[in-house]
């Protein structure tokens, strides 16, 4: 039997929680990609999929959280997670630095989230072995 080399991955998600499965199925993804032995370089938020970093979703009792989830997940695997900076101001998600230089009042990135450019999916592109893209459905 032949023994595969464990792969890397950076998961791009561009589907928003709660209007798309692609949160939903990335995270299933990951589950199952770490524990098959792979790793995760990156995970990161794109267009509508940068709603997962919002500290402000509440979800009803009998739903599941799915930024509490996604949260639980990439601190248990110490796993990078990076926002696009252009997604996440078009769609009101700051960290603590985006509040302060745009003078808003509050600011609602939740941890272990990082606002950042696009530098940082450029480098994981470079350097995983896969890229796979979570999408919403059309």
């Amino acid at each position: 039997m032949t023994q595969t080399s464990p792969l890397s991955y950076t998961l791009v998600i561009s589907g928003a929680p709660y209007s798309s499965q692609a949160p939903q199925t990335a995270l299933a993804f990951a589950k199952a990609a770490t524990a098959a032995g792979h790793k995760l370089d990156r995970v990161f938020l794109y267009g509508d999929g940068v709603y997962l970093a919002s500290s402000l979703v509440t979800a009803p009792s009998d739903e599941v959280n799915w930024t509490e989830t996604w949260c639980d997940f990439l601190c248990d695997t110490r796993t990078p997670a990076t926002v696009c900076i252009a997604s996440a101001l078009r769609r009101g998600i700051l960290n603590e630095s985006e509040k302060k230089r745009y003078q808003r009042t509050a600011s609602n990135l939740a941890d272990p989230f990082e606002i950042a450019g696009l530098g940082d999916w450029v480098e994981s592109v470079a350097t995983s072995s896969r890229v796979l893209y979570f999408l919403p459905a059309e």
